[in-house]
């Protein structure tokens, strides 16, 4: 599903080029679960986002379900984000000014793939029957995090990448949307990559890639 062969990324500074990723080789099976591992500026989060086609690689190629995103031009790549990929972020970034049900609705709407049978399904399953009409700041971190889950999956996404999904939930708050999100991947059957610094949550996915100075330093099947 996802591969990942001699990955190169920089990024200009005063001083020259600074390389962040330097010949990442990685293989997901369609369906599995990566947590994506390694200290601060190991290149967990630039990785993340050459997987979502938010940012363009060096050098290498990056091959997701078929499709070559070295190779995209901007409108194809952005077309792929709509279409291929959902994205759960630490700060939830909701809209503020749309209800849940619109914000649950709203990537799925931008693909083209909104299904109100399927939505009604997660709004079930995320518990957030009673919060339809509400607003992102009427609404708890964990409320708002299942809402920002729901939005990802409504529209059926081949891949789903997480960034630290739970880092700003209490532990308790923080293990009930993680018992939720993989609950959701292995339901749907969607390929999950997940950034975290916890091994707790590390151990509750199938593999496990850990990045060192921006090479896969620890993969542990």
């Amino acid at each position: 599903m996802l591969n990942v062969h001699d990955l190169h990324k920089s990024y200009p500074t005063p001083q020259g080029p600074l390389p962040v990723l330097q010949g990442v080789e990685l293989q997901v099976e369609r369906g599995a679960s990566l947590a994506l591992m390694g200290e601060s500026g190991s290149g967990k989060s630039t990785l993340l986002h050459l997987l979502a086609g938010l940012d363009r690689v060096d050098r290498g190629s990056l091959d997701i379900d078929g499709h070559a995103l070295h190779r995209l031009s901007e409108a194809q790549l952005a077309d792929w984000r709509r279409t291929h990929i959902g994205l759960i972020f630490q700060q939830f970034n909701l809209i503020g000014s749309l209800s849940v049900a619109d914000n649950l609705a709203f990537q799925a709407r931008l693909a083209g793939r909104h299904d109100t049978q399927w939505q009604a399904e997660l709004v079930r399953r995320l518990g957030l029957s009673d919060l339809l009409q509400r607003y992102p700041e009427q609404l708890s971190g964990g409320q708002q995090q299942r809402v920002a889950l729901g939005r990802a999956l409504a529209s059926r996404p081949a891949l789903l990448l997480a960034d630290e999904p739970t880092g700003n939930l209490d532990e308790a708050t923080a293990a009930e949307v993680l018992d939720l999100l993989l609950e959701l991947q292995r339901s749907t059957g969607c390929t999950l990559l997940m950034v975290t610094h916890s091994p707790l949550i590390a151990a509750r996915l199938q593999r496990r890639v850990v990045l060192r100075a921006g090479r896969v330093a620890d993969p542990t099947w």
